[in-house]
């Protein structure tokens, strides 16, 4: 009957549209059909386990070298990101967000002791090295910066942010050919 019906809540009215009859919702946005949001390509939850990480990572990489255009690429990058941006650990995330927080300060310094801490606790981290990296380029510490960057490639050699990094310290430091090999290697895994 009637009582045995569940009560939805009311939208407001300027959120309202019209229903036709036999819809139980208004029909989609056709203008937002097929494209992918960034909350939808990754939950914002980190994977538990590695084996979650390696599937999720896995089918964000392949759906960023299917991307046909730059805000879907752009998203599902984002996605990535997300993901190798959290450790596992409370504590190293927890150094992570106040080394970044050193860098937007400026304070190279601060950022650089605090991403040394991060690389002790969670030396299997990509992230961790990456950023440091970024710090110790910032701070013209070079050959730091690519020891860095090397270690990241061997955790995740996927990492297409390394990549262009490191091509950007090799066309800095005059080795254009390696350079270019590192750039070619950032585009095939991040093609928009």
């Amino acid at each position: 009957g009637v009582d045995d019906q569940p009560i939805r809540p009311r939208r407001p009215i300027e959120q309202s549209r019209p229903i036709r009859p036999g819809r139980e919702s208004p029909p989609p946005d056709r203008r937002e059909e097929g494209r992918k949001q960034p909350e939808r390509i990754a939950p914002h939850s980190t994977p538990t386990n590695e084996a979650q990480r390696a599937k999720v990572l896995d089918a964000l990489h392949a759906r960023l070298k299917a991307a046909t255009d730059d805000e879907d690429a752009k998203g599902v990058a984002g996605a990535i990101e997300r993901v190798w941006l959290r450790s596992g650990s409370d504590t190293a995330d927890l150094l992570m967000t106040r080394a970044m927080a050193a860098v937007a300060g400026h304070d190279l310094k601060t950022a650089e002791r605090l991403l040394d801490s991060i690389v002790a606790l969670e030396p299997d981290w990509a992230e961790g090295w990456n950023k440091r990296a970024m710090v110790r380029a910032h701070g013209d510490n070079i050959d730091g910066a690519m020891a860095d960057l090397e270690h990241v490639l061997k955790i995740e050699p996927r990492h297409f942010a390394a990549l262009a990094g490191l091509g950007a310290i090799l066309h800095k430091s005059g080795l254009d050919k390696r350079a270019l090999d590192a750039y070619r290697r950032a585009l095939d895994l991040y093609p928009q």
